[in-house]
């Protein structure tokens, strides 16, 4: 068995994993506490990926990073930059693709931060951004950690997206899905079920993990 595909799940996942954090917190920041007449439309924005067939979405995307067209030829000719059938298109796709798997456990654990914490924390002189830091992160750490085991295993599971936008090339977008697919194809099922059995270990470990953290967390409340 090939670990190549293996090792590039897991980069895949981590790498899309901390873009996430990096995104998702202040977005799920604004959604939680923005009373604008536009925040459903943003939201259903956000959650679209969750609904939508992963083939509709790595079609769309596959259409406007090609580089014959608007924004893929821009970033092809301005930076260099070309995300159809590459490893940086996988993480662009990837993002997009678990943005509501993190943003809605960390908008739902914000939303029940107390008001009084936050108003007490202007009060004092603090800007959005220390109160965020300071007072509602440390207050949502199970919600925070519910998203990015969300987000990371999500993106372990990819299939349809990554193989609109990145195709199946080995040692560059052939993800370990990828791979236990080919494997099925070419009738290799001892090949197929040890790529699956490793994904499934890694996720029930994941998932252990997580658990035990916040029945631990509960416990010491």
């Amino acid at each position: 068995m090939d670990v190549t595909p293996l090792l590039l799940t897991f980069k895949l996942a981590a790498i899309t994993t901390l873009v996430l954090m990096l995104i998702a917190i202040p977005l799920a920041y604004k959604l939680a506490f923005s009373s604008s007449k536009v925040k459903p439309l943003f939201e259903a924005l956000v959650t679209l990926p969750m609904v939508l067939p992963p083939t509709v979405l790595g079609f769309y995307l596959l259409v406007a990073f090609s580089p014959n067209n608007g924004l893929g030829y821009w970033l092809n000719e301005n930076l260099g930059l070309q995300l159809v059938f590459s490893f940086p298109g996988l993480v662009v796709a990837s993002v997009i693709y678990s943005l509501p798997f993190m943003v809605q456990p960390i908008q739902s654990g914000m939303q029940l931060v107390p008001r009084s914490l936050m108003e007490a924390s202007m009060v004092l002189g603090k800007t959005k951004w220390d109160t965020l830091r300071f007072v509602v992160l440390p207050n949502i750490k199970p919600s925070l950690l519910t998203g990015i085991v969300l987000a990371f295993a999500h993106t372990i599971g990819e299939f349809g997206v990554v193989l609109m936008i990145g195709g199946n090339i080995p040692g560059v977008t052939k993800v370990a899905s990828i791979a236990i697919y080919d494997e099925v194809e070419a009738l290799n099922y001892g090949n197929a079920n040890a790529y699956s059995l490793v994904l499934i270990g890694i996720s029930i470990l994941i998932l252990f993990i997580t658990f035990s953290y916040r029945n631990f967390s509960s416990l010491n409340k």
